[in-house]
């Protein structure tokens, strides 16, 4: 039987076993609010087909009243492959159910072709297989691919992707028939806020906020122990916050966006543009800036403050216990460091200023492992496929353009 199938008092003390466990029945119960009854008539089941397994018990035992017997997920049910991609490059990892790597391995990527894409994922998922000594009759019960960009997860497609310049791709479907596999695919930076979630920075809070700074921007936000991703799986576009830097445009064509300011490509051109070099690499920028240039620093001092209001817009919105601040852009953290904190402090309203901002750098099989993550979070909790919304009839017989 699939968690699928299963309860909502089962799933959820899954859920509860995955993210805190292991845990003893009475823990269980109170974490969850269910009856002593009502844990134990939930985890018969799972028990019984091998989704959790009872793990003997606490190293400290209490001193009076019946030893109590810890709960565990059993790590070993299930396997998820993770592949993130990039515009060079898929990075992939194999999972267990408790998201532990079990294997890892990249691939470049000769085309940015759907079609050659696709092929590869399945080459590299079949490379973890043998890297992780499966063999033929050891499923893997999901593939989740993760891709900057405009994604959605309900639907499985690739509305936009501005570094593979693709358009409405049905990639989750497309993976799923190359491989055989369950597929679903999910925005980067969400996949990675899941992986904090459970497993990273994020794992006990009940809000926080993950914020990347590299060729792109972007933002997850899980609130109130969820990650969201709006109704049109857009939420956490921090990037395209209009700051009012009018004389950049951004990639989306809007000019004012944070991304346009304090992606790594933007403060390349710009340090272009202050040194008067058009060769000028992101890496001869920053030894620039470190070896004192006035002009190149300038150019980091704008960014941090372009972040740092980023950052004060999301802890005033959503506010959060933490902000994580990851990406490939950290490595030059240290040169505009001073100056978020100090806009992020300027701009945060009230208590939200005592949000704490945590710099943590993550190579890109963690944001994979994010994938991984996400193909086994929908085996117990499937996402529902969207359908058009439902508009209810207006009272007022206003119109709407």
């Amino acid at each position: 039987m699939s968690l699928a199938d299963q309860s909502p008092a089962a799933v959820l003390v899954f859920q509860t076993l995955l993210q805190h466990g292991p845990l003893s029945r009475a823990e269980i119960g109170r974490r969850t609010g269910l009856s002593p009854g009502a844990v134990t008539k939930a985890a018969t089941p799972l028990i019984a087909d091998g989704w959790i397994t009872e793990a003997g018990r606490p190293s400290v035992e209490r001193t009076t009243g019946r030893p109590a017997t810890l709960i565990a997920v059993r790590a070993a049910r299930a396997r998820f492959a993770g592949v993130k991609v990039t515009g060079d490059e898929l990075i992939g990892v194999l999972a267990d159910l408790t998201a532990q790597p079990l294997a890892s391995r990249r691939a470049p990527l000769g085309s940015r072709d759907v079609g050659t894409v696709v092929l590869a994922i399945g080459r590299l998922v079949d490379e973890l297989r043998e890297a992780a000594g499966l063999v033929e009759s050891d499923a893997i019960h999901g593939i989740g691919v993760t891709i900057a960009g405009d994604v959605d997860g309900r639907t499985g497609h690739v509305q936009y992707s501005p570094f593979l310049d693709w358009r409405r791709v049905p990639l989750a479907q497309l993976v799923e028939s190359g491989t055989g596999v369950p597929t679903v695919i999910e925005n980067d930076v969400r996949a990675l806020t899941v992986a904090e979630q459970w497993f990273g920075a994020g794992a006990g809070l009940s809000s926080f906020a993950l914020v990347t700074v590299g060729a792109g921007i972007g933002a997850g936000l899980s609130v109130g122990g969820r990650v969201i991703s709006g109704a049109h799986g857009v939420a956490g576009e921090v990037g395209h916050l209009p700051v009012g830097a009018i004389d950049r445009t951004c990639t989306c064509g809007n000019t004012g966006c944070v991304e346009a300011v304090a992606s790594t490509h933007a403060i390349t051109e710009q340090a272009r543009q202050a040194t008067g070099d058009p060769e000028l690499t992101m890496a001869e920028a920053v030894r620039l800036a470190h070896a004192g240039d006035p002009a190149v620093r300038a150019v980091f001092t704008h960014a941090g403050h372009t972040l740092g209001l980023a950052l004060a817009s999301v802890a005033n919105l959503i506010g959060p216990e933490r902000i994580v601040i990851s990406g490939e852009g950290v490595a030059s953290y240290d040169l505009f460091a001073d100056q978020i904190r100090q806009t992020f402090a300027d701009h945060a309203f009230g208590a939200a200023a005592d949000c704490d901002l945590v710099v943590r750098p993550l190579p890109f099989e963690e944001w994979a492992r994010g994938g991984a993550a996400v193909a086994a979070q929908r085996v117990f909790a499937p996402v529902k496929q969207a359908t058009a919304p439902f508009r209810p009839a207006d009272p007022y017989g206003s119109v709407h353009a």
